[in-house]
């Protein structure tokens, strides 16, 4: 019986890790995403101020989650839909219409 109480506990150890790992990889790979567009010049400056301050409420809803030191799958559900947000309104960005000027320097960050 102690087996396998202590491999239920393994188990979900090892899933909220990988769920964990999952989200900040996520957020990981969007930060780049905005900055390939900046250096590009598919995301304007102004753009990539408000995809970065997006990008910030999430990580900040994420760290409010885990106050209690545990993700629920509703509030991993929560992230996910607005990483899947972000997602769409990186792509928007990059795709639109407004571009920096080739001729223009890369301003800020």
């Amino acid at each position: 019986m102690n087996k396998i109480a202590l491999i239920a506990t393994a188990l979900i150890a090892s899933t909220a890790a990988v769920s964990a790992a999952s989200i900040d990889d996520r957020q990981d790979y969007q930060a780049s995403r905005i900055e390939r567009g900046r250096e590009t010049g598919k995301i304007t400056w102004t753009e990539g101020l408000k995809l970065r301050a997006e990008q910030r409420r999430i990580a900040n809803q994420e760290a409010a989650f885990r106050s209690d030191g545990y993700l629920s799958k509703s509030e991993r559900r929560k992230i996910r839909y607005m990483q899947n947000d972000a997602s769409e309104h990186i792509a928007d960005e990059k795709s639109d219409a407004r571009r920096r000027p080739w001729w223009l320097p890369r301003v800020g960050k």
